[in-house]
């Protein structure tokens, strides 16, 4: 697909644009969309913003390497340093680094990442499919 990069792109907004709303109105939500959504979008992001850097490569391996950048992530909230406390302490730094270690946003970054990974295997699939 010619235009794939630029999808990608497109799709890496809408899903930051998704995960913003899902904190700015986790009130009119239900409670368990409202307590995971962001997470599971964040996670969603990464792979997302990694297809976009990097199309041509695999599906598969773009996942994994989205699981490690976002487990890679959640474990560095164990680190409590002052500089990097700093850093969460502003709003940009909390919504990449987050505030603390929670077993559940791994579970939503498993998640989002393998949702996307469906999603985009079964497009390539087809359209790969399609192209015979």
């Amino acid at each position: 697909m010619r235009y794939k990069r630029w999808i990608y792109l497109a799709a890496t907004f809408l899903i930051i644009l998704a995960g913003l709303a899902s904190r700015r109105y986790s009130d009119l939500l239900p409670e368990f969309i409202a307590a995971y959504a962001g997470d599971t979008l964040w996670a969603a992001m990464v792979y997302l913003g990694l297809r976009f850097l990097f199309v041509p490569v695999s599906v598969m391996k773009t996942g994994i390497a989205s699981l490690l950048f976002s487990y890679g992530i959640e474990f560095s909230q164990l680190y409590q340093a002052d500089w990097a406390n700093m850093v969460r302490s502003n709003t940009l730094g909390a919504l990449i680094f987050g505030h603390g270690f929670l077993w559940s946003d791994m579970i939503c970054y498993t998640i989002g990442i393998l949702v996307c990974v469906a999603v985009d295997y079964s497009i390539e699939h087809r359209t790969a499919s399609s192209n015979t």
